[in-house]
């Protein structure tokens, strides 16, 4: 059984299912659509076009219609959208036929019903790789970074949190290779984690991949990365691989690209399709004032609070106000609604706070 609904500019028929899940068969899930709406942003923003698209793991075909129907014209030279499923497929081309997109004697759409991992390898390469599993994007990455061209960019999303996050740590030491800790900061820990992950793959086929965007929302970790090739910027990328707050190996370096992430914020203020969602914006534009500071981890004031059992807290804006009339950066951050990102040392921020270490 399936229903039609809506997701931004397109229509989509998607199975009827009470819970997301793999038993869906062909998978949906309607809280990524921010995924898929950052997706389109970036690729409109990143100055690079003609690009050769690939949506190895496509499922409804909703994030591959909304690129045809969202981007910029000159912005796709051709798009291959594969799934494994046979059900998939016969979805995707109804999609299409929805949305009025003409697929079939069209060189810029091709359909493929093949194993993600085959699907990559068999291709001559792509200029934008969008990896968006249910779990983790581990079995997919040798793939990926394999064909994913210079100056290209690869997309990898991971919903295995849990893992990232610390709740299983051997499960991340097996999958990711590094030790995660759960704490007030784990998410920028484990979205750190993944990112090295992605790095130590595409190393050993002297690509170093530069993170451009990342952030976490809700169940789902993401980051973008902009793939270079040479053994100096692969040894670049490693040597920001270290330990932190008790954690890693992990990328410490920038989690942003911040000159890509303020033309992102405008475009999405001035396209007609995003800037009417004000949670986009909104989550937009912390990141934009985060992306600022260079620093790795964030003051989590709940922590703090607890830490040194205090009951009454200034508020956090005041807080960033004070800090920033300090000479210092500071800012809200995306990864927890009462963390403030910020390049204060930990004893001036304590000393603003009229906090006593104990």
């Amino acid at each position: 059984m399936h229903k039609i609904i809506e997701e931004c500019s397109i229509k989509l028929r998607v199975p009827k299912a009470e819970k997301i899940s793999k038993a869906m068969g062909v998978f949906y899930n309607p809280a990524m659509s921010i995924n898929r709406d950052i997706s389109v942003l970036l690729l409109n923003s990143i100055n690079k076009d003609m690009l050769q698209i690939a949506d190895p793991l496509a499922a409804t075909g909703v994030r591959s219609i909304r690129f045809l129907k969202e981007m910029d014209k000159n912005k796709i030279k051709n798009i291959c959208i594969n799934d494994y499923d046979k059900d998939s497929i016969e979805l995707i081309k109804q999609n299409l036929a929805l949305n009025k997109v003409q697929y079939k004697n069209n060189k810029k759409i091709s359909i493929k019903n093949e194993d993600a991992n085959l699907f990559l390898l068999n291709s001559a390469g792509f200029d934008y790789i969008d990896i968006d599993p249910f779990g983790t994007p581990n079995p997919f990455l040798d793939a990926a970074c394999k064909r994913i061209s210079r100056g290209g960019v690869l997309a990898v999303t991971a919903t295995d949190t849990s893992a990232l996050c610390g709740t299983f740590p051997n499960a991340c030491i097996r999958k990711y290779w590094a030790l995660p800790k759960k704490d007030a900061i784990m998410h920028e820990t484990g979205l750190r984690i993944l990112i090295r992950k992605a790095q130590l793959v595409a190393a050993q086929y002297d690509k170093a991949l530069i993170p451009i965007f990342s952030y976490s929302k809700e169940h789902y970790m993401r980051i973008f990365l902009r793939a270079e090739k040479g053994k100096s910027k692969v040894d670049d990328v490693l040597s920001l691989h270290r330990y932190f707050n008790d954690a890693g190996p992990m990328w410490t370096g920038a989690l942003w690209d911040k000159n890509l992430v303020n033309k992102i914020c405008i475009n999405a203020r001035r396209d007609k399709i995003f800037n009417k969602n004000k949670e986009l914006i909104k989550f937009l534009k912390i990141i934009k004032d985060e992306s600022e500071i260079n620093s790795v981890g964030f003051y989590d004031l709940h922590d703090i609070c607890e830490k040194n059992k205090i009951k009454n807290m200034q508020k956090k804006d005041a807080i960033i106000e004070k800090i920033k009339k300090s000479g210092y950066k500071a800012s809200e951050t995306h990864f927890s609604g009462h963390g403030l990102r910020s390049d204060i040392p930990l004893k001036i921020l304590y000393s603003l706070t009229k906090i006593i270490i104990q």
